[in-house]
């Protein structure tokens, strides 16, 4: 399982990568495991300011569908409209190309409650 050390994670297997006030967003390595062969991701929240632990958009695999949650409260400025047509890449590359979304932080401090590479590996193989 890759969990990169220069991310930042949530309990709920997303990961962002903070860059001054603005951050990238996907799922973990971990999550597309879980669900499998991804079909569909939407995301109809661009443009809004939404809370931490807010559903942002949804992930459809093969099984299942599932939300994805913001791990920190921002305003989504950007989808990956890679993902319109190969929604695959969070499967094969969730941590580049397979990026979700793009934010803006509103509160930069709440990255301090987000769990480490170390601290999510003990979740995620827990």
């Amino acid at each position: 399982m890759n969990i990169p050390e220069n991310l930042l994670y949530t309990k709920d297997h997303e990961w962002i990568k903070i860059t001054g006030d603005e951050g990238i967003v996907g799922v973990t390595d971990f999550a597309q495991h879980q669900l499998g062969d991804i079909v569909f991701i939407e995301v109809n929240t661009q443009g809004e300011t939404l809370e931490v632990g807010e559903a942002f958009g949804t992930i459809e695999a093969v099984k299942t569908v599932s939300d994805m949650f913001m791990p920190v409260n921002g305003e989504i400025l950007e989808f990956n409209e890679l993902l319109s047509d190969k929604p695959e890449l969070v499967n094969t590359d969730p941590y580049n190309e397979g990026w979700i979304v793009k934010i803006r932080l509103t509160d930069a401090s709440q990255a301090s409650s987000l769990l480490n590479a170390t601290q999510y590996k003990e979740i995620a193989e827990g």
